[in-house]
């Protein structure tokens, strides 16, 4: 057993390595040569993997607002356990949407011109302004944890005394850009093919990447509980799932509901590619896991509910590349796959996100206990077990 283990251990790290020597590599290549030399865009296809990848890490991250809001602004006590988890996995997803971001532009050295160059028309400028204002707040939210550890108490004091208007804003700025990523696509009718066209855009992103982001905190604590002894205990879990359940069916309903009301509904029999994209989205993101999370069983298994986390992850992956790359292409008239240098920069960043995650949660209290991943029962605690993300 112990073989196999560090069989497993030297493979990923190796794997990592690799992964990130080979995304330095294109990362520099990317800025000496440009995009045009390092990239599959063009004026036709502008936005490729990397602005779809944004969306998806957005999305991921949505758990940072929501469970803040939860516990913080609804008073729901049993969430406090799931804030600093779900604050770091927006704070590391938000580093690399903004990285991404940079590497995206055309020139990158004038990524601050937002800052002083006000278009207050354009949707790109209250997205920008957005992240800048929620990188921010995740910095406040995410700084108790720190602080903590060296014991700086003065800081952390002041950070309590304004951790609700912290809050407030937080699920504001959110709120607001989760949804117009969506409203970047509806300028453009005639180009995004219709399966996933909608004057509702905006509110299927929103309420997807509530599930998205639930989702990633469950993931992410299975395998911290594997790997470190750490992370959340099953009950938790499963109030997640119920949650992660409602959401998938609303936006089940919504989204079918969508497509009958506008006059959709016979593009979903369509022999196309894109027909075809479109139902493996709905069978992976929503029947698998609707359907794991319908069995109580399952709801109350840890296993069960990492599987269905995967499943709800992968469905969202698979629509925001379907909005962001295969809506548009049957009208560009023109194919697009990413370069070597996309995809290495892409999963460089998603393993040093990992990597991130991880050191964050061996060195300070994200997690508040230690838990054995084998243990599928857990009693609800008491009050006098809960903590506030700034502070007991």
């Amino acid at each position: 057993m112990r073989k196999n283990n560090l069989f497993k251990h030297t493979f990923w790290k190796s794997a990592s390595i690799v992964i990130v020597l080979f995304g330095v590599y294109s990362l520099i290549s990317r800025f000496v040569y440009g995009l045009g030399r390092t990239t599959n865009l063009s004026d036709m296809v502008p936005w490729g993997l990397w602005i779809g990848f944004d969306f998806i890490g957005v999305g991921l991250a949505a758990a940072g607002f929501t469970i803040a809001a939860a516990a913080h602004i609804f008073n729901e006590h049993k969430y406090h356990s799931i804030v600093r988890p779900a604050i770091l996995t927006a704070y590391i997803g938000y580093i690399i949407v903004i990285a991404l971001l940079i590497i995206d532009l055309g020139k990158p050295e004038n990524f601050w011109h937002p800052l002083v160059m006000w278009n207050i028309h354009s949707v790109m400028f209250e997205i920008t302004w957005c992240v800048i204002c929620y990188s921010t707040v995740l910095t406040l939210e995410f700084a108790p944890v720190i602080l903590e550890k060296f014991k700086l108490k003065a800081p952390l004091k002041l950070l309590r005394k304004i951790s609700i208007p912290v809050v407030v804003c937080g699920v504001l700025f959110s709120t607001l850009h989760q949804s117009s990523f969506g409203s970047l696509y509806l300028i453009a009718p005639a180009k995004v093919y219709p399966l996933w066209y909608s004057s509702y855009l905006p509110v299927h992103f929103f309420i997807s990447c509530i599930a998205a982001g639930l989702s990633m905190i469950i993931f992410e604590a299975y395998l911290c509980a594997r790997a470190l002894n750490q992370g959340l205990q099953v009950w938790v879990l499963s109030g997640l799932g119920k949650l992660i359940l409602a959401v998938l069916s609303i936006e089940l309903v919504f989204k079918f509901s969508d497509l009958i009301i506008s006059g959709k509904f016979s593009y979903l029999f369509m022999n196309l590619e894109e027909t075809y994209l479109f139902w493996l989205e709905i069978f992976v993101g929503f029947i698998v896991p609707i359907t794991i999370l319908l069995i109580p069983g399952y709801l109350n298994n840890r296993k069960w509910l990492y599987f269905a986390s995967i499943f709800t992850i992968s469905g969202f992956v698979l629509n925001r590349l379907n909005v962001s790359i295969s809506s548009l292409v049957r009208t560009s008239g023109l194919s697009y796959a990413p370069t070597f240098y996309e995809i290495s920069i892409t999963l460089m960043l998603v393993v040093l996100g990992m990597i991130a995650f991880r050191l964050v949660t061996e060195n300070f209290a994200v997690f508040e206990k230690r838990i054995e991943i084998e243990n599928p029962v857990q009693v609800t605690p008491g009050p006098e077990q809960k903590e506030l993300i700034f502070g007991k």
